[in-house]
């Protein structure tokens, strides 16, 4: 990275675009939440970043964006000498400050869509975001201060679906047409959240996630919790605001949370599809909702594969056959259901090869990389096992596990000689795959 006068700039490697591809198919038709500060809007860099918002829509990753306008409306008030009882929508909104947001978010809000019309992109403003009065807090009426109430997901759906990008600003409607402000990043987490968004991203006027002076490139969820829980520690405020929404995105399923200098040339592509990103990622426990199967788990999981058994792409194993093989399994558990299984089988002719099968999610569920954190979990126990590879077998997926999961197709000696076996006994005609480990 290097600076240009007063832009920030990321110098694009030959090996950048060998790298990108092999990101396209793991977020293809995910959906990104991009929350965009008011000072972003306002930065020479502004309509770079709308480019790459342009080529992410070109890669078919869904993109929402949410919009603050602190900025304008700091301004906005020394310009008419008016004082503001809030700036962000964590306090009182009183009457005027309400006058002064609508007008913000109307110069914000048309600078957005200026932008993407010139980069040919389709937008809308929504109102599929509800509020509800804050109310009173600690005794103190928050008058005009709002928060989200409901999110019409399907609407919002309905948009990505005809390539029209959702634009949300921080002025929302409650049930009954009355203007309330909200906090622009809670929002965010809010809408990351209803859409099962694989990633929050909030683009700031900030290098990144700075605590105690430094710039936390990669942070676990479990290690923010505890660093913003020092008493000791040092970090700006409005960052630790976006910190705190990022956590409660991460703790209600989205997988990763962004936070990232908005005014980098090039900055929101580096952080997306380069290893070592521009700015701060947090990240999810993975395996946090991944576990052992027990015995009792049996019959869950024979009702939810009995579905890929019927459109066979999975081999059919009855009740009594899953029960009897329960320590194979791994399930992914959401609140006490099991959406997602996986099977690890070992083999004696062949003990440093186990192979990865029953790999299956519940179609609601699907293609928001549950499957990619199961097989990520397969890898890591067989690993634990002391396996130098990892083969599957394939008739519907093959797409899935060559190019999201990096299998690459495998030569017969790469087989158990008693697996290789029952393929060409079973007449399935399966693609076999392998994954050094």
């Amino acid at each position: 990275m290097f600076s240009n006068g007063n832009r920030l700039e990321r110098q694009l490697k030959p090996t950048d675009l060998r790298g990108i591809l092999k990101y396209v198919p793991m977020f293809r038709d995910h959906t990104f939440i991009i929350a965009i500060d008011g000072s972003i809007v306002e930065h020479e860099n502004f309509q770079n970043l709308i480019l790459d918002i342009a080529v992410l829509r070109s890669l078919n990753i869904n993109v929402v964006i949410v919009h603050g306008i602190g900025k304008q409306l700091r301004d906005m008030a020394k310009a008419q000498r008016k004082a503001l009882s809030d700036v962000y929508g964590e306090g009182v909104t009183d009457d005027a400050t309400m006058a002064l947001a609508r007008e913000a978010v109307g110069i914000v809000s048309q600078s957005i869509i200026e932008g993407l019309t010139h980069a040919n992109l389709k937008c809308a403003i929504t109102n599929a975001v509800r509020a509800t009065q804050v109310g009173v807090l600690d005794g103190v009426d928050q008058k005009l201060t709002g928060k989200v109430e409901k999110i019409d997901a399907p609407l919002i759906r309905s948009l990505l679906a005809q390539d029209i990008i959702p634009l949300v600003s921080p002025i929302l409607c409650d049930r009954n047409g009355v203007s309330l402000r909200a906090n622009s990043d809670s929002v965010a987490a809010d809408l990351a959240i209803a859409l099962g968004a694989s990633k929050l991203i909030y683009l700031t006027p900030f290098p990144g996630l700075v605590i105690d002076g430094d710039l936390k490139v990669n942070l676990n969820l479990q290690d923010l919790v505890a660093e913003l829980k020092r008493k000791s520690v040092t970090i700006e405020e409005r960052l630790r605001g976006k910190a705190h929404f990022a956590i409660h995105a991460l703790e209600n399923g989205t997988q990763r949370a962004h936070i990232l200098d908005g005014r980098t040339n090039g900055g929101l592509l580096a952080e997306i599809f380069d290893k070592v990103g521009t700015g701060s990622m947090i990240h999810a426990n993975d395996y946090d909702s991944i576990r052992p199967a027990k015995k009792k788990d049996a019959p869950a999981i024979y009702a939810i594969t009995k579905n890929a058994v019927q459109k066979k792409s999975l081999v059919q194993r009855t009740h009594a056959h899953i029960e009897a093989h329960t320590e194979d399994y791994f399930v992914y558990e959401i609140d006490g259901s099991i959406i997602g299984c996986a099977c690890l089988r070992k083999f004696d002719d062949m003990p440093g090869t186990l192979e990865v099968c029953s790999v299956y999610v519940q179609p609601f569920y699907q293609n928001r990389g549950v499957g990619r954190k199961l097989l990520a979990y397969a890898e890591f126990l067989a690993r634990e096992r002391g396996a130098k590879s990892l083969i599957t077998f394939t008739t519907q997926t093959y797409g899935f596990f060559r190019s999201v999961c990096d299998f690459e197709d495998a030569a017969p000696e790469a087989i158990p000689p008693s697996r290789l076996e029952e393929i060409r006994a079973n007449g399935r005609n399966s693609k076999a795959l392998v994954k050094k480990l």
